[in-house]
């Protein structure tokens, strides 16, 4: 919304502000100088329209730039509530829903009509005033002209031409107060811009203290809440060493995706403290500690180009490295299905690959930066156990000194792990080994029991 509508509106007003900006105050100066000169007495009337007109513009455009404003987060909800419907189609057809999102798209595009009406009102009552004002002093200017006349004190060819200059003074302030008008739509529409323009890439820096550690990641009492009311996240303690594994296993909601969110820096921790090879992440440069992960999602974006380009990512790398990734991530088993190989186009959300054709592709983007840190989030849920397998082998091959963790549903893709968090409702319950945890961890324990035995009578 605001790169459509907001940016539309600013753009619109410094178009008209090329156009009658600079023209508009050239004729109305340059009317009221010649008025002057011809008669300063009726020029005298012209004047006194100024504070009125002044005072109307300032009036309304106070209380219409902030009806804009609702007009425009008005309009924010309707693009939401679009891209939402359309995102869960699918979702919404299956359930029969159509009607339910169809109500709900019309209540907010009423909210948006009303406010923008009621906007739009309030600016559109400066031109008829301009237009009162100005009238009211032309039809006085034309009484004092004939009394003028009759007195012999001026000439009627001059109370023509002061009549012309009026008209041409009262089309520059008609102008100018739609420039106005536009003005205070823009101005709404600028400062919403300016928010994200001004948004802090970093946080407030404060002292942060390192410590001396051979782990590569370190979390010690970490806490975090959302809303700043009940905890997502309770005191929170474990170590990975460089080259392990540490697999994170809960129920949904249990703050899995969290810790990830945390180990990255996109929220600030409300207590304890994060270390990457004894380094406080809050002393990290973004750049920098961004630079060190590479992450795959269960699902994310792909881009209408070919396969080589989506691994890329536009990151220049090395062609060595695009290929190693994609042979690691076990690619190579449904590349050779294509002509072009690599040069293989997709199409939009990369409709053209399989489920599980996607998350090789997201694990081989993220593999190919050769992170020092790699994040798999429920990244392998459309593979079978052999792909997996040999996945893990030849990232344990080729990327010895990668530190990896998995966030995984399933027993089975965390079992090899070095270490295993087990998280319930934002609390461990659990950390160890697979061994350690069957014998310490009830709730694991029973989940590997209905998982493995599940698989094993399959």
């Amino acid at each position: 919304s605001r790169l459509t509508s907001d940016t539309y509106n600013v753009n619109q007003m410094l178009g008209m502000m090329q156009r009658l900006g600079v023209r508009a105050p050239i004729l109305m100066l340059g009317g009221l100088a010649i008025t002057m000169f011809l008669d300063f007495r009726l020029s005298l009337v012209l004047l006194a329209t100024v504070p009125l007109m002044a005072a109307a513009i300032i009036i309304v455009s106070k209380k219409g730039t902030p009806l804009f404003k609702q007009a425009q987060r008005s309009g924010d909800r309707m693009v939401r509530n679009v891209r939402d419907s359309v995102t869960g189609i699918r979702v919404i057809k299956a359930l029969s829903k159509e009607d339910v999102e169809k109500e709900k798209f019309s209540v907010i595009n009423q909210t948006l009509v009303d406010r923008s009406a009621k906007a739009s009102a309030v600016m559109s009552v400066t031109n008829p005033l301009m237009t009162l004002f100005l009238n009211v002093g032309l039809a006085i200017v034309i009484l004092l002209g004939a009394f003028l006349v009759q007195d012999d004190l001026t000439k009627p060819g001059k109370i023509i031409a002061f009549l012309t200059y009026f008209t041409i003074i009262l089309n520059a302030v008609l102008s100018i107060n739609r420039f106005f008008v536009m003005f205070s739509q823009a101005s709404a529409s600028a400062a919403r811009i300016e928010e994200i323009l001004t948004l802090p890439e970093e946080p407030n820096k404060k002292e942060v203290e390192n410590i001396q550690s051979s782990e590569h990641i370190q979390f010690e009492r970490v806490a975090f809440s959302y809303n700043h009311q009940q905890n997502n996240l309770t005191n929170i303690n474990f170590t990975i060493g460089h080259g392990e594994t540490l697999g994170i296993m809960g129920p949904t909601g249990s703050g899995k995706s969290t810790i990830i969110q945390l180990l990255q820096r996109f929220y600030p921790v409300d207590t304890g403290q994060i270390y990457i090879e004894g380094q406080n992440i809050e002393g990290i440069a973004a750049e920098k500690l961004h630079a060190m992960f590479g992450v795959a999602f269960q699902n994310d974006a792909f881009f209408s180009d070919s396969i080589y380009a989506n691994i890329d990512f536009g990151r220049k790398l090395p062609e060595k490295q695009i290929y190693l990734a994609a042979q690691c991530a076990q690619m190579n088993d449904f590349i050779t299905d294509f002509s072009d190989h690599y040069e293989h186009q997709l199409t939009a959300k990369a409709t053209n690959l399989s489920g599980g054709q996607k998350q090789r592709l997201l694990i081989a983007r993220a593999l190919a930066g050769n992170p020092a840190i790699l994040i798999l989030d429920d990244s392998s849920s459309a593979l079978d156990y052999q792909t997996v397998a040999d996945m893990r082998q030849a990232i344990a091959r080729y990327f010895p000194q990668t530190t990896t963790i998995l966030i995984a549903q399933r027993v089975s893709s965390v079992k090899n792990a070095d270490r295993i968090l087990m998280l319930e409702n934002g609390e461990a319950i659990g950390y160890g080994s697979h061994e350690e945890l069957l014998k310490t961890c009830p709730a694991y324990a029973e989940i590997a029991q209905i998982q493995m035995g599940g698989e094993k009578n399959g």
